[in-house]
């Protein structure tokens, strides 16, 4: 993550009628003071690196990598950073009219709008979280292949129809929030170091019961769902994205074997790795 300390710096990567998708940086960190924004539209930003806590009406929530923020056209919202610097988002954004078929499409009844503020990092969510982590990428490379409006598409859908059976929960206390997020961090910044309940609730200074029960209850994930979620981003993104061998990647993102990994990225993505690759 670039840019200047305490900016936002949004660029677009494309666009067409009803949508837009921008590569989001933002620098802010716990000296940066939040201010309140208004969705002027409707939003599915999924969250690539780094923190941040997501306030609106209905409450506050952490967001972290994998995880889907969701914003409706009009919505008064703030975005904080007080327990680390930094994000990167891919901000999908609709035009209420475009969001609304999407939306009816989908499945919806009654108006389109979301109740949640946000989805976790859901197994439903991996394919499409890792595409678009992969088509960033590629984007940054300048590749010319990425099919932006049928991810934008699939995107809104799925986060429509995840929602619909989803309900605002309330926050725990900032300070376990504060050690959720650096135990996340740490997670994100290199998923395939050894990572066990004991070393990351030590590192907490919690138990290993009420880091369990608080991580969850923050995230919407188990540790070990994290942890296991993160390597296979990470693996699924280097598959699209670079040429070293299967079996390099799978124990470089923290797989003891590869055949662990194979069963692994099977249940996650539906595909072998060697599949998945070749289908990108």
């Amino acid at each position: 993550m670039n840019g200047a300390a305490g900016q936002v710096s949004p660029r677009v990567l494309a666009q067409g009628d009803g949508w837009t998708v921008e590569d989001v940086v933002c620098t802010s960190g716990p000296e940066d003071r939040s201010f309140e924004e208004r969705h002027s539209c409707f939003r599915v930003v999924v969250v690539c690196a780094g923190s941040f806590q997501y306030r609106a009406g209905r409450g506050r929530e952490l967001m972290t990598p994998g995880s889907l923020l969701l914003g409706n056209a009009g919505q008064c919202f703030e975005c904080g950073h007080e327990h680390g610097t930094g994000d990167r988002c891919l901000s999908f954004a609709y035009a209420a009219d475009y969001f609304e078929r999407l939306a009816a499409d989908a499945g919806t009844r009654g108006a389109a709008s979301f109740a949640p503020l946000r989805l976790p990092p859901l197994r439903e969510l991996a394919p499409l979280v890792s595409r678009a982590y992969a088509a960033l990428v590629h984007s940054n490379a300048g590749g010319a292949n990425v099919s932006w409006e049928e991810l934008s598409v699939a995107l809104a859908a799925q986060a429509v129809q995840l929602a619909g059976g989803s309900t605002p929960r309330l926050a725990g206390p900032p300070s376990a929030e504060a050690r959720v997020t650096r135990a996340a961090r740490m997670i994100d910044l290199d998923p395939g170091a050894a990572l066990t309940l004991p070393d990351l609730a030590r590192r907490a200074r919690l138990s290993p019961y009420h880091f369990l029960r608080t991580f969850e209850r923050l995230t919407g994930l188990t540790p070990h769902q994290y942890v296991r979620r993160a390597r296979l981003r990470e693996a699924a993104m280097r598959l699209t994205t670079e040429d070293s061998r299967i079996l390099e990647i799978a124990l470089d993102c923290g797989f003891g074997d590869v055949s662990n990994f194979n069963r692994a990225f099977r249940t996650e993505f539906g595909l072998s790795p060697r599949a998945y690759r070749a289908s990108k």
